[in-house]
């Protein structure tokens, strides 16, 4: 009972991380020793297992599909995204600037954290880790769409946000937020329970889910070394989402006008970040929350290492 509180409480942490726009869940998994048994256990519902289930074979479904530990996992994932979705969403405008500190230094030690388990070193790994970054990059530097809540593009969304919420260093919100529907998912839906969006969301998800599932974990086992340095780029270069100095633009239309939701708020189009010219209390306040990010991440990491040798025996079990 004590292994599925814990990995309750990672699958928590992994379902924080998805609420937040350039914090990846798929690294919180990487890092807290869960990643590549989530990627099996998500994989394992093929063909064998629904012939199980219909066959009424449930103990073996559940052994087959390792259910307990998924069950636990995304138990805590899916309470800590409608838990924190308010909470975020009023400490995002009251408070950005050191939110925005805290996940920087999460996300700093993350790169640190994700490159340590890599075991070779050559011109290959190298070269993904470049790649990586460049195309976070990228990724950030793109403009995000309109809003849309028609049912197919919400369905859309909820296929590429799951891919991108369990691939480490790529943040399935911030996708949502370059698609343009960030605000009406994560915040707006989330909060109110609008089930009009959330069922078209969850069943991408749930289309998106299983079939990426194969490919990562092909491309893990056979380019493990490669894949890690390609997701340690990804996470580094997603550092410039995240800095926490930074002026919203809104989108405006071709007179200069602002662009609204329905709710009235206006649609951020993008960012222009900026150093700050003095050091004051709030430059102080987020450096410190900087470093509680770190050492948030240095903590969960010798907390997973403990539970790492239980949690590989219990993959052997199945």
């Amino acid at each position: 009972m004590k292994k599925y509180l814990a990995f309750f409480l990672k699958g928590f942490g992994v379902g924080a991380a998805n609420v937040i726009p350039g914090v990846s869940g798929g690294t919180v998994a990487l890092i807290t020793g869960i990643f590549e048994r989530l990627v099996e256990a998500i994989k394992s519902f093929d063909l064998k297992a629904i012939k199980l289930l219909f066959k009424g074979e449930f103990k073996t479904f559940a052994e087959h599909t390792d259910l307990l530990f998924l069950l636990s996992v995304f138990g805590g994932a899916v309470i800590s995204i409608f838990s924190l979705a308010k909470l975020l969403g009023w400490l995002f405008i009251s408070y950005p600037v050191y939110i925005w500190a805290f996940f920087f230094g999460l996300i700093l030690a993350s790169v640190y954290y994700v490159g340590k388990t890599i075991s070779q070193f050559k011109l290959s790994v190298i070269l993904t880790f470049i790649i990586g970054t460049a195309i976070a990059v990228y990724i950030s530097l793109l403009d995000p769409a309109p809003e849309n809540a028609s049912v197919w593009y919400l369905v859309l969304c909820g296929v590429v946000a799951i891919v991108s919420m369990i691939l480490p260093g790529l943040s399935g919100s911030f996708v949502l937020i370059l698609m343009g529907n960030y605000q009406l998912i994560m915040i707006d839906a989330v909060s109110t329970l609008n089930l009009s969006v959330l069922i078209p969301v969850a069943i991408g998800a749930g289309i998106g889910l299983p079939a990426f599932s194969h490919v990562l974990s092909w491309i893990f086992k056979k380019f493990k070394n490669q894949t890690l340095s390609l997701l340690a780029g990804f996470i580094l270069g997603s550092l410039g989402i995240l800095w926490p100095w930074k002026k919203p633009i809104f989108l405006t239309d071709k007179n200069g006008i602002e662009i609204v939701k329905a709710s009235g708020k206006p649609i951020i189009k993008t960012y222009e970040r900026f150093i700050p010219s003095e050091i004051n209390t709030e430059v102080m306040l987020a450096f410190l929350l900087l470093i509680l990010g770190i050492l948030s991440v240095w903590l969960l990491e010798k907390v997973a290492s403990k539970n790492k040798p239980e949690d590989h025996s219990q993959v052997e079990e199945y």
